[in-house]
């Protein structure tokens, strides 16, 4: 409802114009449930439709222009009346005047910037949307509507093993070794813990992965630490020259990309952490930090796109210099 009681005049639907083909992906929403949004990658171009229904037909619709936005903003939970927009786009639909009927409004942002992935956390969401506005002398008519983001990576070109060591003078020395350090979210962890010395009875021991947000800079930093899974390596005591392989399948979990330094504003980071118990309850930790990446083949098909672009651009510019000289 608007203000002084009248309800609003106007309808707004927000039609995207590769509706029926594109692919949605799963989001979390912030009371944690899980809806499908439109997918889009970083250049993609977002175009479709504005809808104007006029609720009462023959009835005019004064307004001072209407306008659709293309904003990506990351909200800090601590600190919602800020809205931090790293991409902001505005396409004017109409001037300033009246509608006398429904009528539809064609939009398109080409080869849009979207640098982040969609993203909601413990204390911080990164969303991008569109927003269509009717603007109007005492209340606007909006409507909004979310898309998810995620981003593309390819192979990294170095990938070094992890190798580690836990030891407790006299008492204890573990070596555990992982096959990667960096691992696409569908990946398979896999590696292999080495017994040197076993001094101390170890009942059990376990792996996890725990993810760290962090938001905010300088004294105002929050850090949640939120153990996504655990993976019990054995149940028992070990013995001097014992080795027990691990392999721990990661697309059972949710998981995201590792995220750094987001506009400076939130990083999402992850670790694997071993946790060793002793019969008498010590506890004994050491702690890794992986990198996560997500891959597709859409990298592959866009890289070639982005190829033949800079051959097109690389032919005209040779072909231009060559009719120069020959002029010369």
């Amino acid at each position: 409802m608007s203000f002084f009681g009248f309800g609003q005049t106007a309808e707004i639907d927000i039609v995207l114009s590769d509706a029926e083909t594109r692919k949605k992906a799963e989001h979390k929403t912030e009371d944690g449930k899980k809806d499908k949004y439109f997918l889009f990658y970083d250049g993609e171009t977002v175009s479709g439709k504005v809808n104007v229904t006029l609720k009462t037909p023959g009835k005019r619709l004064e307004h001072n222009g209407i306008k659709i936005e293309f904003v990506g903003q990351i909200e800090l939970y601590y600190d919602r009346g800020n809205h931090h927009e790293f991409v902001s786009l505005v396409k004017d639909l109409a001037r300033p005047g009246e509608l006398s009927q429904s009528q539809t409004f064609d939009f398109e942002f080409t080869h849009v910037e979207k640098p982040y992935e969609s993203y909601t956390g413990q204390n911080v969401k990164l969303r991008y949307f569109l927003r269509a506005t009717i603007s109007r002398r005492l209340n606007d008519i909006s409507k909004e509507m979310d898309i998810v983001v995620q981003t593309l990576c390819t192979y990294p070109e170095v990938n070094s093993s992890i190798k580690m060591e836990v030891g407790i003078e006299d008492c204890l020395h573990i070596e555990f070794e992982y096959n990667k350090s960096k691992y696409h979210l569908r990946d398979v962890i896999v590696g292999k813990i080495y017994f040197l010395l076993v001094r101390i009875k170890i009942k059990h021991m376990e792996i996890d992965i725990i993810k760290r947000e962090t938001t905010g800079t300088g004294p105002s930093v929050y850090h949640e630490n939120d153990t996504i899974a655990k993976y019990e390596i054995m149940d028992g005591a070990p013995v001097r020259g014992e080795s027990i392989p691990i392999r721990l399948f990661l697309a059972g979990y949710e998981l995201t990309p590792t995220m750094r330094d987001i506009n400076k504003k939130f990083s999402v980071r992850y670790y694997l952490n071993l946790v060793l118990i002793d019969e008498e309850e010590r506890r004994y930790f050491k702690q890794q930090e992986i990198t996560l990446w997500r891959k597709g083949d859409i990298v592959r098909s866009m890289s070639q796109q982005a190829t033949i672009a800079t051959q097109r651009y690389e032919g005209s510019n040779s072909a231009s210099a060559q009719a120069k000289e020959e002029s010369n």
